[in-house]
């Protein structure tokens, strides 16, 4: 295969022990970059990958952010924003209202949190980037009155509890959204239109017409990575993936914290 582009995930994927760039990592994007464009592709917003990109040198390539329902390409023109209705985000915000869980709440760069609490730091800490603090009833009002949807929702918290919400998602929403597990503690929930390999196909198509998805060679760990993975010429897949992904991904490499994206990259490229 002749690899005309990388694109990888970030959390699990390319990020170290200490979720940073290693050192290994930024000197093998650097040495490609050139002649291979290196795209990320992450439930991130754009703000916190741009921060990334900052530190890989490649803030001129576009980006797929919030799992595909954000592409963004050169000089971050908008290419495709899906999001989920407002009707129903405000029927997953509000489904079990006895419950005390943590929804944030994502659109393009702006990223809102009911409270400074204890998720909403821990988020902060690996994002590095800083929530407006809004009740959830009023982000909500507000949201209602410009007909403004969420690019994604993030539930996080008790374990048990995130269980009913994907009860509640299954019962009466799942053709609209998908969840999935990030962490047991988290619950990430997006359009079910689009995914990560879709998305993709879709940068290419406006970005980079005379590449094919079988000239990409794509990194990551997670269930929301498994179509891309399949869909491009070489997936791989960090030893550090789900069961499920090491199993239905033939290619494996070294484990995030042991800098597998650059030794993969060193390896074919």
């Amino acid at each position: 295969m002749e690899c005309k582009l990388i694109c990888s995930d970030i959390d699990g994927t390319l990020l170290d022990v200490n979720r940073q760039l290693s050192k290994q990592t930024i000197a093998a994007v650097q040495r490609v970059k050139s002649e291979i464009p290196f795209l990320l592709i992450s439930s991130r917003m754009p703000k916190s990958m741009r921060l990334l990109q900052s530190e890989l040198g490649t803030l001129e390539a576009p980006l797929i952010a919030y799992n595909g329902a954000l592409v963004m390409g050169a000089e971050r023109k908008i290419i495709q924003s899906t999001e989920i209705p407002y009707s129903i985000t405000q029927a997953i915000c509000n489904c079990i209202p006895e419950f005390k869980l943590h929804f944030s709440l994502y659109h393009q760069d702006e990223w809102v949190v009911p409270a400074m609490d204890f998720w909403a730091k821990r988020e902060m800490n690996n994002t590095r980037v800083s929530p407006k603090v809004c009740p959830l009833v009023d982000i909500l009002a507000l949201w209602k009155q410009d007909q403004k949807g969420a690019h994604k929702i993030m539930a996080m918290g008790d374990s048990d509890q995130l269980d009913c919400v994907e009860q509640f998602i299954s019962e009466n929403c799942s053709n609209k959204v998908n969840a999935y597990r990030s962490k047991e503690t988290y619950l990430e929930i997006s359009n079910s239109q689009l995914d990560k390999a879709s998305a993709l196909s879709k940068l290419l198509s406006e970005e980079y017409p005379n590449f094919s998805m079988d000239e990409v060679m794509a990194f990551g760990d997670n269930y929301n990575d498994q179509t891309m993975l399949e869909r491009v010429g070489r997936g791989v897949a960090v030893a550090n993936a789900k069961p499920e992904i090491l199993s239905s991904i033939q290619t494996h490499t070294l484990s995030s914290h042991d800098h597998g994206v650059a030794f993969t990259i060193e390896q074919y490229c």
